[in-house]
């Protein structure tokens, strides 16, 4: 079976993880995708399969007699998306020999070379979509769809290999995928995330992270007899985003640049709040990042009374960089296996990150791997079957280069 065959399968289960919950999964709804998959796997007569009350799925494919002392490698994606565009059923639409320049998908929104200049790179592929009034879930159900093709290619050709762990998560799309996940069910030494972007994408770089949380009290009197007295709380939330780098944003950074992220606000005179995500690749900046907001609540409270701002901050995850520049024979076997695919290896840092940053540093190496995927948790998001196929080839190769 193509992977595209699958990936079209598996996004017709709507699996959107749940920011809110509380439980493990954070909907039910994986639940009903893992079981599907469990299925698939017991077809491909994988072994040590296990689908646990948490909606974490393992399985191995033994290793080919004669190479048992290969080291194990894994491979892991997840099952859940966004749960932004996705409310309804997702429909996906196939078109093929994509013109390269722009696509008005049904439900009216428009693909163009202006929004997404790589279009022009997929000029002649069979490109997938949604109908363009929801995700279509290539993140990371291609990720799935191309380990599991990779697995059935290893079989059909009998193609020589060590142990290979697989393992698919839930909750990864709100940070959650890695803080159940079994290393030990799992039982490999390295792994690889596939749920990157574009084919040939090797990542071991990914953001420092943490989310900033200010809460503004204010003290609302009547307007009319409000001098020197009212503190308008909205206004002093407005105060502390102008106090910020107004080019630090994720519209005016790239590459290895950090930025304060303003995810929501809310607020009245009386009380309101701001909500940021924070980034940098950078250790040091990472922390100066925060030290920033810590300087900026102080200086706001000085101003505006004692107990007026009140910042939370919490760290959410660390750059894997530190953990796999001990094993960087990851990072070369990739780019070997790329080669032998005639693929170009595309060496860049996340702007993110992934299950792998987590399961680094609890001891499993993880960088992460492209899928073909493009423009993922929004209705524009797209991949192509050619883009998946060039993974699967990329895949089966990076196997091989661990029995050399």
């Amino acid at each position: 079976m193509k992977a595209y065959e699958r990936l079209l399968k598996y996004v017709t289960f709507r699996t959107p993880s749940d920011e809110n919950s509380e439980n493990t999964p954070s909907s039910a709804c994986q639940f009903e995708l893992a079981r599907f998959l469990k299925n698939e796997m017991e077809g491909l007569n994988l072994s040590d399969i296990v689908l646990d009350d948490m909606c974490y799925l393992y399985g191995k494919l033994p290793a080919t007699k004669g190479y048992e002392n290969a080291p194990a490698i894994g491979f892991i994606a997840h099952m859940d998306t966004v749960s932004d565009y996705c409310n309804h059923d997702i429909t996906p639409v196939i078109t093929e020999n994509f013109n390269g320049v722009s696509l008005t998908l049904p439900a009216g929104i428009t693909l163009s070379v202006h929004d997404f200049p790589h279009l022009g790179t997929l000029k002649g592929r069979t490109l997938i979509t949604s109908d363009g009034s929801t995700i279509l879930g290539a993140d990371d159900k291609a990720g799935i769809a191309e380990i599991l093709t990779m697995i059935e290619h290893l079989q059909k050709d009998n193609i020589p290999h060590g142990t290979i762990c697989i393992a698919f998560t839930p909750d990864e799309e709100i940070g959650m995928g890695a803080d159940h996940f079994n290393i030990e069910q799992f039982g490999a030494k390295y792994a690889y995330t596939i749920d990157g972007d574009t084919e040939g994408e090797i990542q071991y770089e990914n953001f420092n992270a943490c989310k900033a949380d200010f809460h503004i009290k204010g003290f609302n009197v009547h307007p009319g007899s409000a001098k020197d007295t009212m503190i308008n709380a909205s206004l002093v939330a407005m105060e502390i985003n102008n106090a910020l780098p107004a080019m630090e944003t994720p519209r005016g950074t790239e590459d290895y640049e950090g930025f304060y992220h303003l995810v929501s606000m809310s607020g009245d005179v009386s009380e309101a709040s701001l909500n940021y995500i924070v980034r940098d690749h950078d250790k040091n900046l990472f922390e100066a990042k925060k030290n920033t907001l810590r300087l900026i609540e102080k200086n706001m409270n000085e101003k505006w009374g004692k107990g007026t701002v009140t910042l939370t901050i919490k760290d959410q995850y660390k750059n894997m960089s530190e953990i796999i520049a001990g094993c960087m024979n990851l990072i070369e076997n990739a780019k070997k296996a790329c080669e032998l695919a005639d693929i170009v290896p595309l060496i860049l840092p996340i702007r993110g990150g992934t299950d792998g940053c987590q399961l680094s540093f609890k001891g499993l190496p993880c960088p992460n791997l492209g899928t073909g995927g493009h423009a993922y948790h929004g209705p524009y998001e797209h991949i192509t079957v050619e883009g998946m196929d060039m993974t699967v080839a990329m895949l089966v190769k990076l196997v091989g280069t661990f029995t050399e």
